[in-house]
């Protein structure tokens, strides 16, 4: 299956979401520098290179698998890194590049992380975290997608720094993005991440979110069944 597909002319146009200029030198994506001494070192490099460094390395995968029994070694061999990217402007360049949620095939996982954190619910960053969980139908999956990447590109959402990565899964009936955290048990945390999402992608107060920690992903084998609701 190919991620990569040609630049269209309407590439160049502004989304249905508002979210996103396609313009390479734009710093609207830029965020504040880390405290991590790598990452000062990296932004540092790219700013003297004239470009617009962003707060944390990312990678984009995805996972393309036939529909059955979630194996360890399966899902981790089916499991593809696409890129990695630092600043604004490799950013751009990846996601021009990516095929659009609306021509994915089911079942497909779209996943982006912060560079180092495999998108594995036993990984040393995930291990003790879990994930919300959004549904959506599949005429409006790929606006909401974009404004999640965008969000976490940008680190613009409160309590960034406990989070790992989000998901695009892309199944029959309905499509499903997720955020994963790092620590399951702090519930002041992980509420307010619940709410930070709501207020960023504009969902109504009333949605019900869904909550699934990762080991209880591991124990029963499955991503999204036996869900945590979370008003």
């Amino acid at each position: 299956m190919e991620f990569a597909n040609e630049r269209k002319e309407s590439d160049n146009k502004n989304s249905s979401s508002g979210q996103i200029i396609n313009d390479p030198s734009s710093n609207s994506l830029y965020a504040a520098p880390t405290d991590n001494a790598e990452d000062r070192e990296r932004q540092a490099r790219d700013l003297k290179a004239g470009l617009h460094p962003l707060k944390h390395k990312f990678v984009f995968w995805y996972t393309r698998r036939t529909p059955g029994v979630r194996t360890q070694t399966s899902y981790e061999d089916n499991i593809k890194k696409i890129v990695d990217f630092s600043t604004v402007e490799a950013f751009w360049v990846c996601y021009c590049h990516l095929t659009r949620p609306a021509s994915l095939p089911s079942p497909t996982d779209l996943h982006l992380f912060k560079d180092g954190i495999r998108p594995l619910w036993e990984d040393s960053a995930n291990c003790n975290g879990g994930k919300w969980i959004i549904r959506f139908k599949k005429a409006v999956s790929g606006r909401f997608w974009e404004d999640l990447v965008m969000a976490l590109v940008g680190d613009q959402l409160d309590y960034g720094e406990n989070i790992c990565g989000v998901v695009l899964s892309i199944r029959f009936n309905e499509d499903i993005l997720s955020v994963w955290n790092r620590n399951a048990s702090d519930h002041q945390a992980v509420m307010a991440l619940r709410d930070a999402i709501k207020r960023h992608l504009k969902l109504p107060h009333s949605y019900m979110m869904e909550y699934k920690p990762h080991d209880a992903s591991l124990r029963d084998n499955s991503s999204y069944r036996n869900t945590w609701l979370r008003g």
